[in-house]
């Protein structure tokens, strides 16, 4: 009997800039393992534009931290020696490694170049506001510190439909490279008219040279690292077609069991299905839609009618295409799509995504270490470890729901026969004191089960008819679990067989 999977995102966006993050990964993965965890979702592992670039900024694809570039020879997070090693003790711990692919656009160019544009509105990226005219443009990459190691491809203005800054005049805004007759991709998301460009110097893969490079460059990783999946940023500004065959090349490469997941960034389900359709099914998606509904339930308190929290989900439609989470580096506080789950209800949201049988959940670093910068966040791992734990050792079987109040609902998992005392009844309210009766199985009437949150002190006892009444605390959650003698001894030895 396979056991849960569960991924953690191992950073957020104030993670010390300090070079030491991949040492951070190697010293905490065999705990993570103890833990459940058996995948990581790590940052952007090529060279940014500083030394604190966290990734995004992307300059030079084929310098993992080893070539004296903008102003250093490691990344934000470390050396390639020090990735490698992390990426090794990783795979001794059973742990899968997915790399963190920035593919959109490029940033932090060696040399300007000048060229056409049109200036276009923000708002309406179909709408011309200006005629051609010249800028001067950072779009020239030569990686003058690598050379021509692993590639030997160099990029210019040609490789690029759209910029946002102009050098010689000191200008910023969206400027359409004009001598590329085509305009925007069309095949990208709609929003602002046409949503192709998002920041920086925009890649164009239109261009047989650049779709050619950008695949070879991914095998070239998956040769490199020996990862076992990627997560792809920012798809839904990428030409879908061509995420459709770099997934199917990379697959190809790698074999069936390379695991990729996109961040499509849209609330909106049926556009998420429509890209699902598009790829073929090759990838995961991270369920948007299920984010923005926690946030909501977390904002809206006993208001929010929590019978209705997987409605128009991801996670609901496509059970085994989503990847649910809870947080993540750009919703935390202050960052561009900051929706930021309130505390109060974490806990229940984790259980939301951790204890049922839907989707691939994933752990937020920032929740579970903290958020550092001018306004740190303290960890929550203590909420965290017993959702966990009960994920690992109790949440397997048949799943009947409970959703028949507005502020309690509640659910059992069955458990199985090959994993010794799984089973579990969660329930979660979000208004007053909570109960509800439950059904976990004739053949466990009499036993003593426990809260494992610690929520509540008080034990239950299971009924001739295989029920109990199992209660909440207003605003929290409570997972119900067999009491057995020795537990934390029995659950060892559980982990120890994995």
């Amino acid at each position: 009997m396979k056991r849960n999977h569960t991924m953690m995102q191992f950073f957020e966006w104030h993670v010390n800039a300090d070079g030491a993050h991949w040492k951070r990964l190697s010293e905490r993965a065999p705990e993570l393992k103890k833990k459940g965890i058996d995948s990581v979702w790590i940052p952007p592992v090529t060279k940014g534009s500083s030394p604190e670039d966290t990734g995004y900024g992307i300059y030079d694809l084929y310098d993992l931290g080893e070539f004296d570039q903008k102003g250093t020879v490691k990344t934000k997070y470390g050396s390639k020696e020090e990735l490698l090693e992390a990426m090794g003790i990783c795979t001794q711990n059973g742990i899968a490694v997915y790399v963190d692919l920035v593919m959109n656009h490029k940033a932090g160019a060696d040399e300007t170049e000048r060229f056409q544009v049109i200036e276009v509105d923000p708002n309406n990226r179909t709408k011309d506001i200006s005629k051609p005219f010249e800028i001067e443009g950072w779009t020239k990459f030569d990686f003058p510190g690598r050379g021509n190691t692993y590639s030997s491809f160099k990029w210019n203005h040609t490789h690029f439909n759209g910029t946002d800054y102009d050098a010689s005049e000191g200008r910023t805004g969206i400027f359409r490279m004009a001598s590329n007759k085509e305009g925007w991709d069309d095949n990208v998301d709609n929003e602002f008219g046409n949503y192709d460009y998002l920041m920086f110097t925009n890649i164009d893969y239109r261009k047989p040279e650049v779709r050619e490079e950008m695949i070879n460059w991914g095998k070239w990783m998956i040769d490199t690292l020996q990862c076992n999946g990627f997560r792809l940023d920012a798809i839904k500004h990428i030409n879908h077609d061509f995420i459709k065959q770099f997934a199917k090349e990379m697959i190809k490469k790698r074999g069936q069991d390379f695991y990729i997941v996109g961040e499509f960034w849209k609330p909106d389900l049926a556009s998420c299905q429509n890209f699902l359709d598009t790829v073929d099914y090759q990838i995961d998606l991270f369920d948007v839609s299920l984010h923005y509904k926690l946030h909501e339930a977390s904002l809206a308190g006993k208001a929010f009618d929590l019978t209705t929290i997987f409605n128009d989900t991801l996670v609901q439609t496509h059970p085994t295409h989503a990847v649910t989470f809870v947080d993540n580096h750009d919703s935390q506080p202050g960052e561009a799509l900051e929706s930021w789950i309130d505390d109060w209800f974490k806990p229940s949201a984790y259980a939301l995504i951790l204890l049922r049988q839907g989707g691939y959940p994933c752990v937020f670093y920032g929740d579970y270490y903290g958020i550092g910068g001018d306004n740190p966040i303290p960890p929550k791992q203590a909420a965290i470890d017993p959702l966990l734990a009960a994920r690992y050792h109790h949440a397997y079987g048949d799943q009947v729901d409970y959703f028949d109040h507005p502020n309690t609902i509640g659910w059992v998992r069955c458990g199985v026969d090959e994993i010794p005392h799984s089973g579990c009844a969660v329930i979660i309210g979000n208004g007053e004191n909570g109960e509800k009766r439950m059904c976990v199985g004739k053949e466990r009437a009499g036993q003593t089960w426990y809260d494992i949150t610690g929520n509540q002190e008080q034990k239950l006892t299971i009924e001739e008819d295989g029920c109990a009444n199992f209660i909440v605390k207003g605003g929290s959650v409570s997972v119900w679990v067999e009491q057995v003698q020795d537990q934390e001894e029995d659950e060892q030895k559980q982990a120890s067989e994995v």
